[in-house]
This record gives C-alpha cells, structure tokens and sequence, in this order.
C-alpha cells in the first residue's frame, strides 16, 4: 500500500467498533488524498471527552464530532513513515447526527473519518474558499459514502 498506516483506538463504551473496518478505510482515504508513507490514529470517544478536548484546545464549552490534532515532528523524529496526527470522533455525537440526517451510522463515522484526515492533510474548510468541500464531495464519491 502506498499510503499510510492508520490506528483505530476505542476509548468508548457505548457502542460496539470495528477497528480492522476503519483502519481500512482510513488507509484507503489516505492513499485517495495522495497521501504516501504517512499515517495518522483515529480515535473514538464520548461526549464527555470530546467537551473536555473542545473546551481545552478550542474554548468552546461543548461537544462536537470530530476533532483533529496534527502532529508536529522535528526533522530527528522523522521516521521513514511520518504520523500525520489524530483525529478524534465522538461516537455519540455521531450517532445523533447520523440519526439527524437519516444516515447509517457507518457513513457517518466514514464522512467524519475522511473529514479529519483532510484537516491533518492541511485542508482547512474555514479559510479556502470551499477547495476542501469541493475535494471531501469528490472523495466521498470515490470512497462509496
């Protein structure tokens, strides 16, 4: 594979995961960005924390979906394989969203996969004039979701 390793890490207790699914698909979702040999960790988790992440890192007092925290590396830290960073998901959230939308919750938590992923890519959809939606649409069509 000519993307990156992806980690699935399940620090939730309300929902069952399937962490060899999302590796995939994260693996996928790199290599469709044009990602090579960099790979990045997806974590799921409550409200609870996801508030406590929002509020700490982005001072804003609530919960929301997804969450992404690029990783700096200094040039001795970088390996052969760079880790992009982190994207965290809410599965509550996600699962109130996914019911919102009339979506199953798989295509929910692949659209936030793929969203984060982007940001740890370096897209920020509040500053490029829609470049980052117009890609996340393209990618969600060739990626099923």
């Amino acid at each position: 594979m000519s993307g990156g390793a992806v980690e699935v890490v399940n620090r939730q207790r309300g929902q069952q995961i399937d962490r060899e699914r999302w590796q995939a698909f994260g693996e996928q979702a790199l290599e469709m960005i044009g990602v090579q040999n960099q790979g990045a960790t997806v974590l799921f988790t409550s409200d609870r924390t996801m508030r406590k992440l929002n509020r700490d890192y982005r001072g804003k007092d609530c919960t929301t979906d997804v969450l992404s925290f690029p990783s700096e590396q200094t040039s001795f830290e970088k390996a052969s394989e760079k880790h992009l960073g982190d994207v965290v998901i809410s599965v509550e959230q996600a699962s109130r969203q996914a019911a919102e939308h009339r979506l199953e919750m798989d295509r929910e938590v692949a659209q936030l996969i793929l969203h984060g992923l982007l940001h740890l890519c370096g897209y920020d959809h509040a500053t490029d004039n829609g470049e980052m939606n117009r890609l996340e649409l393209r990618l969600r069509r060739r990626l099923g979701i």
